[in-house]
């Protein structure tokens, strides 16, 4: 199973079911449609509806891109988590970067490293984001469908510092490609990763088991209580009963307990009107039948030793 988790989507662009097509014939299972959003947030943001002719092989999913460059636009986001499916934020400087990994509730941390970054990769600041369940996205789209030299450099050398940061985990590779043209199959994307620094074990696991774990990770957080609980019934109330027209209900009388003398709350032994079973006589001992024996022949003697009166005339 492959994923690509960053299709950009409109509903008026006419690319995108060319694009979803050749990501079927390519190989890919689950796919993202994504939404930037730059600057303010909107008041109440809702997915776009998806494609209609999208093929009926793959897994649509509905995603959000979130520019941050102040850390007060984040106010938010715990709505956003109930209408896409998956919130990427997208930090604009180190500051934006450093909330993100350590406070922000977000599936991805996604970076544009097509351009140059004021910052360096650190670490621990990574690492941070990696143990709380966040995965930092590279997409290849923008340094590989001709976006001019520096693109591709800046490509090439920020994603091996971000691979030497986080020392290969926590990583997944997308496309972010607006056209069919730029979505490369995914053996090719292994070896693009081979490429920046990724051995071919972790490079697949960029397109596979990672984006894997992303969308469950995901789920489990909107359908359950902190990722612990899943909450399989809300105690919503069950539709009565629907009876047939033209017959009468009538209504159950509350069971009432016999009783008298204001001790009406117990409830007695109920008797049944059945006849008990005969309880099955245990086998005698030795000993029993011993003592039976002797009582039946001293009866049998005291007997045979009477006489028997003579009637007088």
């Amino acid at each position: 199973m492959f994923y690509d988790l960053n299709v950009p989507y409109s509903p008026e662009d006419p690319e995108i079911s060319h694009t979803l097509n050749f990501l079927a014939e390519l190989g890919y299972t689950t796919v993202a449609l994504s939404q930037t959003i730059t600057g303010k947030l909107p008041a109440s943001p809702t997915p776009p509806p998806p494609p209609t002719n999208a093929p009926k092989s793959l897994t649509l999913l509905s995603r959000l891109n979130l520019t941050l460059s102040d850390p007060s636009q984040n106010q938010r986001l715990t709505s956003l988590t109930q209408s896409y499916d998956l919130v990427a934020l997208r930090p604009a400087n180190e500051k934006s970067l450093l909330n993100a990994c350590n406070n922000l509730d977000c599936d991805l941390i996604s970076l544009d490293l097509s351009v140059r970054l004021p910052y360096h990769f650190k670490m621990k600041t990574l690492a941070a984001a990696i143990a709380r369940g966040i995965r930092f996205e590279i997409c290849y789209g923008p340094g590989v469908t001709g976006s001019g030299l520096e693109a591709r450099r800046n490509l090439i050398g920020n994603a091996m510092a971000l691979i030497r940061a986080t020392r290969g985990r926590g990583i997944i590779v997308s496309s972010e490609a607006k056209r069919a043209l730029g979505v490369r199959a995914p053996w090719d994307v292994i070896n693009l990763a081979c490429v920046w620094g990724l051995s071919q074990e972790h490079g697949k696991e960029a397109v596979c088991e990672e984006a894997r774990k992303v969308v469950a990770l995901a789920r489990l957080k909107r359908t359950s209580w902190r990722g612990i609980v899943d909450v399989v019934h809300g105690g919503e109330k069950a539709p009565a009963p629907q009876q047939p027209e033209g017959q009468k209900v009538t209504p159950k009388k509350p069971a009432t307990m016999s009783g008298s003398n204001g001790d009406s709350l117990k409830r007695k032994a109920s008797v049944s009107s059945e006849a008990p079973a005969e309880e099955t006589e245990k086998p005698l001992s030795k000993r029993e039948m011993k003592r039976r024996a002797k009582k039946a022949r001293l009866e049998a003697q005291g007997g045979a030793g009477k006489e028997t009166p003579v009637p007088s005339k």
